[in-house]
C-alpha cells in the first residue's frame, strides 16, 4: 500500500496524492538524493490484471525517457512497487491546458495566446518526431500549462515508433483529435500528429472542437468525410491567416497537410508578423466610449 510519508525504493518520499486517474495514481514525491520534488505515476492495482495495460505503461516509460526537451515532461526513472509499475517524472507546477480552457471565459484564448502555445507545441512535437516517435494522443488534457506560459507535453502511453505497424488499438488516441487515416486503418504517421495539432489549435481559438457529439461512430465519420469548418465561423475576429493554418493542418489526406511540425511552426510565425491581424478588434461604440 502506498502511504503518505513512506518511501519508494528507499529514494522517493511520498508527499501526497495529486490525482486519481482511470489508469494510474499520481503522487507528489521528494527525491532524497537530488533534493527535488518529483511526480510519481503508479499504475492502479486493478489495471495490472490486464497485460496490455502494463505494456502500455512500460511503453510510456521507454518513449518518454528517451526525450529531453523543455516542452516535454521529463522522465527520471521507473521501477515496480507491490507488483505495480511506476515512473518518476519531472514535477510540473501547473495545470493542464484543458484546465486553462475551462477557466477561460468562452473557453477560447486570444489568437495571440493561442499562437504562442502552438509555437511551443510545434517545437516539442518536432523534437518528438526527430527522435523517431509519433505521440498519437495530442490534446489539451495531455499538455501542461505552467504559470509562466510554458507548455509541456505528457502521456506517451500510446506513442509509436515511426514506421511501426498498429498494435490493434480500437481507436488510437482520443476521437475528437484523431486523424482520418488513423480512424480508417489504425496506422499513424507524422501528419497524424499534425492533424491533432490542427484540432488543438481550432479548440484554442474557438473554445470547441470542430466535430462533436455523443456517438463515437458519428464523430469518426465527420473526421473522415465532413469538411473542416473555418475557426472564424465561430469567432469572426480570428485572422484569416490562422483559418488557413488550421485548415491545412487538418486536410483529409496526410500528404496535403504540413510536412512537419517545423513547417507548421513557420506558418504560424509568418502569420504573427502581420501585427494588424492580432490587434484587439472593437466595434464603433467601444471605440467611441473607450470600453471593451
Amino acid at each position: 500500500m502506498i502511504e503518505i510519508g513512506g518511501k519508494i525504493d528507499g529514494r522517493y518520499r511520498v508527499v501526497g496524492r495529486i490525482a486519481h486517474g482511470g489508469m494510474a495514481d499520481i503522487y507528489e514525491g521528494y527525491d532524497v538524493v537530488t533534493h527535488h520534488a518529483v511526480a510519481i505515476k503508479i499504475l492502479r492495482k486493478e489495471m495490472t490484471q490486464k497485460r496490455e495495460n502494463i505494456e502500455r505503461f512500460h511503453r510510456e516509460c521507454v518513449a518518454a525517457a528517451s526525450l529531453n526537451n523543455p516542452n516535454i515532461v521529463k522522465v527520471y526513472g521507473s521501477g515496480e512497487i507491490e507488483g505495480r509499475p511506476y515512473m518518476v517524472n519531472e514535477y510540473v507546477d501547473g495545470r493542464t491546458l484543458r484546465d486553462k480552457l475551462n477557466m477561460t471565459a468562452g473557453h477560447a484564448l486570444s489568437p495571440l495566446e493561442a499562437c504562442e502555445i502552438m509555437l511551443q507545441l510545434c517545437t516539442g512535437v518536432a523534437y518528438i518526431h526527430a527522435h523517431g516517435l509519433i505521440h498519437r494522443d495530442l490534446k489539451p488534457d495531455n499538455l501542461f500549462y505552467l504559470p509562466d506560459g510554458s507548455i509541456k507535453i505528457s502521456d506517451f502511453g500510446i506513442a509509436q515508433r515511426l514506421g511501426e505497424s498498429s498494435r490493434g488499438d480500437a481507436i488510437p488516441g482520443t476521437i475528437f483529435y484523431t486523424a482520418p487515416e488513423t480512424l480508417l486503418s489504425g496506422t499513424a504517421c507524422i501528419q497524424s500528429d499534425i492533424y491533432s495539432m490542427g484540432i488543438v489549435f481550432f479548440e484554442l481559438l474557438t473554445g470547441r472542437v470542430p466535430f462533436d457529439g455523443s456517438r463515437t461512430e458519428d464523430i469518426a465519420m465527420e473526421h473522415i468525410k465532413r469538411k473542416m469548418p473555418d475557426p472564424s465561423t465561430y469567432v469572426p475576429s480570428i485572422p484569416k491567416s490562422l483559418d488557413r493554418i488550421v485548415l491545412k493542418a487538418t486536410r483529409k489526406r496526410p500528404q496535403d497537410r504540413y510536412h512537419s511540425a517545423d513547417e507548421m511552426k513557420e506558418a504560424i510565425e509568418a502569420a504573427l508578423k502581420n501585427g494588424n491581424d492580432f490587434r484587439e478588434r472593437r466595434g464603433f461604440l467601444s471605440r467611441l466610449f473607450g470600453f471593451k
